[in-house]
């Protein structure tokens, strides 16, 4: 029934911008939908009586098993403009950090992203992540609104296809939470079961993000059978709440793949998980788009999603 990570949100200012960012620097150039107009049931999240807004779905033209995620573009239009980033937030601190895509060479993607613009937050680096010392190369970036992406290739795992270097899709999303433990058994009943790596210390090239003395990160990352992953990260000590407005700029949000979105929200209600709003269907022209937000252990902007498009 659960399909993993199906997208990550994030908010923009300009859309034609953000489209020119992410279809022709990051290869997400596949428009699933792109919509203008009211969604509904989302009172609960935005606090406001209508919230109207343009969203563009997004795929990647070149996704893999490691790289299977999409983006969703989010254009507040109401007045008052799209809400900023949260204030302070590094990485880790309660919220959405960052959304991570898989590439095909760190290296040469990163000089590419460079070479076309993109902002650099930390040069490529190679490490092997426990607990299982699997070998991996990792950079960052800066989305149009000064959010995190993270450019990454899983090199003890998957032995990309051949082809130049590229952009492959998302691989997780991660989020900063309160209580660790509390989130594995939360999303484990999503399918969320594959532990790929867990590190409690310091990661020292995230050191210059930091305003103040750089806390503890307890980081785990969590694969399904399928989809993108989710990556819950622990700060210690506890830092300031990141969630911010839902459609800020930058990754505010992400979704939960399901194949019948009411036998999910039957499914999980009797178990116990509370929803923000009913199930939601949306004419999006190419098809349906149908969505329902539900609550999870920190109040994170997260739905379950079926796609009809």
């Amino acid at each position: 029934m659960f399909a993993g990570v199906d997208h990550v949100g994030l908010g923009v200012a300009d859309m034609d911008a953000a489209l020119e960012f992410f279809g022709e620097r990051m290869a997400f150039s596949r428009v699933l939908f792109d919509y203008t107009g009211d969604l509904p049931g989302l009172d609960d999240l935005t606090h406001r009586r209508r919230t109207r807004a343009r969203v563009v779905m997004l795929a990647n033209r070149h996704m893999t098993p490691l790289g299977p995620g999409k983006i969703k573009l989010v254009q507040l239009l109401e007045s008052g403009g799209v809400p900023p980033r949260p204030a302070g937030a590094c990485y880790g601190e309660v919220g959405i950090c960052e959304v991570c895509v898989h590439v095909r060479d760190v290296r040469a993607v990163h000089k590419q992203l460079l070479a076309a613009g993109c902002t650099e937050l930390m040069e490529p680096n190679s490490a092997q992540v426990p607990p299982m010392d699997i070998d991996v190369d990792l950079s960052y970036v800066a989305d149009p609104g000064g959010g995190k992406i993270e450019v990454l290739e899983w090199t003890g795992i998957w032995q990309a296809l051949p082809g130049e270097p590229r952009v492959e899709g998302v691989n997780h999303v991660a989020f900063g939470v309160s209580d660790m433990a509390a989130t594995r058994e939360f999303y484990a009943a999503f399918g969320f079961s594959h532990l790929i790596l867990e590190s409690n210390g310091y990661f020292e090239p995230m050191r210059p993000w930091y305003d103040r003395e750089m806390p503890l990160q307890h980081m785990v990352l969590i694969l399904p059978g399928q989809g993108a992953g989710i990556e819950p990260v622990r700060l210690h000590p506890e830092t300031m709440d990141g969630r911010g407005e839902w459609g800020h700029l930058g990754p505010m949000e992400f979704a939960i793949g399901v194949t019948n979105l009411d036998q999910a929200f039957r499914q999980l209600s009797a178990s116990g998980v509370e929803f923000r709003c009913d199930p939601q269907t949306v004419d999006v022209g190419t098809g349906e788009w149908r969505y329902a937000y539900f609550t999870d252990p920190d109040g994170l902007y997260v739905s379950l999603v079926e796609p009809r498009y």
